[in-house]
């Protein structure tokens, strides 16, 4: 049977992709820190799950995820976990900022580079989906900075990774999803009330993955995010990044 890894499953687009693939018949690995609720998630899925509970932010739970999935026919990788967190950067958390950086950066760097390597020993088409932000195709986004400076190593790793592929004629294909607001826990692990109404997840995974079967590099779910992208390409980066800080501020709890 064909499988799909799933990391951060335990909730939001995590969840949503594995009920997604489930129903389009593939088995998952389903990886996160919260055992019950990857377990009750297992419950609602009709094809075969595994559960590997792990702590992304400690590169040996990477290596040890990638030793795991070496016993299955990996078509599939998505890496979805992450999170972010707002306001100052000098008040900022930086405990919170270095652990956001190795799951949003050096995480998703590792588990890249293992899924790509496993899958391209497969005789078949397979897919590696990195889980950006649409704060990664913007210049950069103050009182969100560490945030958006990760998705930004996301998105451009991804592309050139992406290139490489189409180059070198690879079975893999590599997509990288930059969704604006979506309606997950989000917004209580990063601190923040978004200021424009957000997606479904159920909508963004299910338009994200039609995508990366397609075989599309960088997947912006909506119209709004598409003419945010195309508004910053064209604006002055000092004006843009003012616009985006503006936003920002608006997110702010309190």
């Amino acid at each position: 049977m064909k499988y799909a890894v799933v990391t951060g499953a335990s909730s939001g687009l995590g969840a949503d992709f594995a009920r997604n693939l489930s129903a389009r018949g593939y088995g998952l690995i389903l990886v996160a820190r919260r055992e019950d609720r990857l377990k009750a998630l297992a419950e609602e899925l009709s094809t075969p799950v595994e559960i590997f509970t792990a702590d992304l932010s400690r590169r040996e739970e990477c290596e040890r995820l990638g030793e795991f999935i070496n016993g299955f026919k990996v078509t599939i990788f998505i890496n979805n976990a992450g999170f972010g967190d707002c306001g100052s950067f000098v008040s900022s958390d930086i405990k919170k900022e270095m652990q956001m950086i190795d799951v949003n950066v050096t995480a998703l760097h590792i588990l890249s580079k293992i899924a790509l390597k496993q899958m391209e020993k497969n005789d078949e088409r397979s897919y590696l989906l990195n889980v950006g932000s649409s704060a990664g195709i913007l210049p950069a986004g103050p009182y969100m900075a560490t945030y958006y400076a990760s998705k930004a190593y996301v998105v451009s790793l991804s592309q050139a990774i992406a290139c490489e592929l189409q180059e070198a004629r690879s079975n893999v294909s590599i997509s990288v999803l930059c969704p604006g607001p979506v309606k997950t826990e989000f917004n209580d692990v990063a601190n923040v009330n978004f200021s424009l109404p957000g997606i479904s997840s159920k909508r963004c995974t299910s338009y994200a993955l039609s995508q990366m079967f397609k075989k599309k590099t960088v997947i912006v779910p909506g119209p709004m995010m598409k003419l945010a992208g195309l508004v910053s390409r064209i604006l002055p980066r000092k004006i843009c990044i003012k616009i985006t800080g503006m936003q920002q501020k608006k997110k702010l709890h309190g």
